[in-house]
């Protein structure tokens, strides 16, 4: 039984959407989407842009439409995170390029992996950066370079489309579907279906903002369905068989909120249908008018899952769905580290970089790897993972070492493991301290203070650069947002506000939610590992019986947080 819908807000301005208020721009961004789509702009990046160079791109091309293609501008060196709220966007950036290679279900090839590492090389100073997106993020690209990148990665099978702007960004997939043994349902070809007919559609090339999916069929939910504007989740019903269970209006950033069970069953037949539905649905009842409220999440904590069910049955599916079930709790972690048997025999590897990071070299070694151990097919994974698959028996431990060898770890420590980090101010416009090398630095100090300490449980951390939470900040179990604190000098340095004991129902039922902020409750990137260490030791003592560390987060007092 769906709980009862919530009241609408009332509002006494029109908030923009387009079957309430009609489709009259309410902002500039939105009558500029009207008046040339951000699909339009690839045309002039080749015929114009990269032949005249930076400085001929017009700019609401450069700060809008080009994110259709997955282009941002990147931070300009050298500007301290105390003039990312004071300078305009044009004075933060610099004249290269951040792009983003969509790569739906993370699925990829060896020769696809060697392309992106080739062009990582050539083209952008060996960067490379897996993102919890399942995507890989490059940087220092020119936009005289483009026409080339492009053409490369298509004739892979790669592209760049929509994987930016306000629209279906890259559909999470569960990195082990199709080959693990305990899979309910392989989501592959659904997938493949909802891009191949809707990434590029014209129709759904102009929504509120963006719209984020995840699909899985694997028992340990393993992307992050709860904070996605439309997730399917693989399900049991007792009398249909095996299909799924859908949730809409998860999202976080500086307004969390957990995604919400619609209460149907979804046959596979329908999956691409009902995505197709929700996202018009978003089109045309999203909000457009404050594009801080623009969001899905914003939509569904007015209308509540009853009244949503209802408007998507009625003026977007062809007929009701039937009700549901939720999906049994997971039992073991999701980011498939380590050595796991497929249904075929053979084995998948999950590898961990730190916090994301690889590189040109590094992801073409890689590809040299797989195939020379009998493989051609990899994942990324919403965790800043990858999984190789296909591995024979006899070669899984000599690849372990090799990988080993460029920076890849099958058996990671606890916190290389379970830390994330976002882009942060190297190369992020909105960033205000560094992440990237403040995590790896936190992490091998903390390999070393924590060795020989039992820890009974793998601790999230995640460390995000601003309050925007692409690291995911409020879900960990230590989240950690970035800031400018007091030195005692008169001065300031990087630091964070601390978050505790949020997680996920795909992680921990009992535990599922946002963290907990406690007042004043902050510390500095030169002291991450100090005040780390300090609160996994205060809850190994602390603990009760199989107590998780968001459990006892959320009860302990606040002396015991500090």
């Amino acid at each position: 039984m769906s709980p009862p819908a919530r009241p609408q807000r009332q509002s006494s301005r029109p908030n923009g959407q387009w079957k309430v208020d009609g489709t009259a721009p309410l902002n500039a961004n939105e009558a500029w989407k009207q008046e040339d789509g951000g699909l339009s702009v690839r045309e002039r990046i080749e015929k114009i842009y990269s032949k005249r160079g930076f400085e001929s791109i017009e700019d609401t091309d450069l700060h809008g439409r080009m994110r259709w293609w997955g282009l941002y501008t990147q931070r300009k060196p050298g500007i301290d995170g105390g003039k990312t709220a004071t300078l305009e966007p044009h004075e933060l950036e610099d004249k290269y390029f951040m792009l983003r290679v969509r790569i739906d279900g993370g699925q990829l090839t060896s020769t696809q992996l060697r392309v992106i590492g080739e062009i990582s090389t050539e083209f952008g100073r060996d960067s490379a950066d897996l993102t919890d997106r399942q995507n890989i993020q490059l940087h220092w690209i020119r936009v005289e370079d483009v026409p080339e990148i492009w053409r490369r990665l298509e004739a892979v099978g790669l592209q760049t489309t929509e994987a930016c702007g306000d629209v279906p960004r890259v559909i999470l997939g569960s990195p082990v579907a199709g080959i693990a043994a305990d899979e309910l349902i392989d989501p592959t070809g659904l997938i493949s279906e909802i891009t191949a007919r809707y990434i590029g559609d014209l129709s759904l090339a102009n929504l509120p903002r963006k719209f984020k999916t995840a699909i899985t069929g694997h028992p340990s939910q393993d992307v992050v369905h709860e904070i996605n504007d439309i997730s399917f989740v693989g399900v049991e019903h007792p009398e249909l068989g095996t299909g799924f269970d859908l949730w809409v209006g998860g999202g976080l950033s500086t307004a969390p909120r957990l995604a919400e069970r619609l209460g149907v069953f979804i046959i596979p037949e329908r999956v691409a249908e009902v995505w197709q539905g929700v996202a018009a649905l978003f089109r045309d009842y999203g909000y457009r008018r404050l594009r801080n409220k623009a969001r899905l999440k914003f939509l569904l904590a007015d209308w509540g899952p009853e009244k949503f069910r209802r408007i998507l049955e009625s003026e977007f599916l062809e007929t009701a769905l039937p009700d549901g079930p939720p999906a049994a709790a997971p039992t073991r972690q999701g980011d498939h580290v380590g050595v796991h048997k497929q249904a075929d025999g053979r084995f998948y590897i999950g590898v961990t970089p730190f916090v994301g990071r690889v590189s040109g070299p590094t992801l073409t070694s890689l590809a040299d790897l797989l195939e020379a151990n009998g493989s051609t097919r990899l994942r990324t994974t919403p965790h800043q993972k990858l999984v190789l698959l296909d591995i024979p028996e006899e070669k899984v431990e000599s690849l372990i070492v090799a990988l080993d060898k460029i920076g890849l770890a099958a058996r990671p420590s606890l916190f290389r493991r379970s830390t994330i980090a976002c882009t942060g101010i190297e190369y992020c416009k909105l960033a205000i301290v560094e992440t990237k090398q403040a995590a790896t630095d936190a992490v091998l100090d903390l390999e070393q203070r924590l060795a020989g300490i039992d820890v009974p449980q793998p601790i999230s951390l995640h460390v995000n650069g601003c309050p925007n939470s692409c690291a995911r900040i409020q879900t960990a179990d230590i989240g950690l947002k970035g800031q400018l604190l007091p030195d005692g000098d008169g001065g300031q340095v990087p630091g964070f506000q601390v978050h505790l004991g949020g997680g996920l129902a795909s992680v921990d039922r009992d535990a599922a939610g946002l963290g907990r902020t406690v007042r004043g409750l902050k510390v500095t990137a030169e002291d991450l590992a100090d005040y780390v260490e300090r609160i996994v030791l205060r809850f190994i003592a602390d603990r009760t019986g199989s107590e998780t560390f968001a459990q006892w987060a959320h009860r302990a007092d606040e002396e015991a947080l500090q």
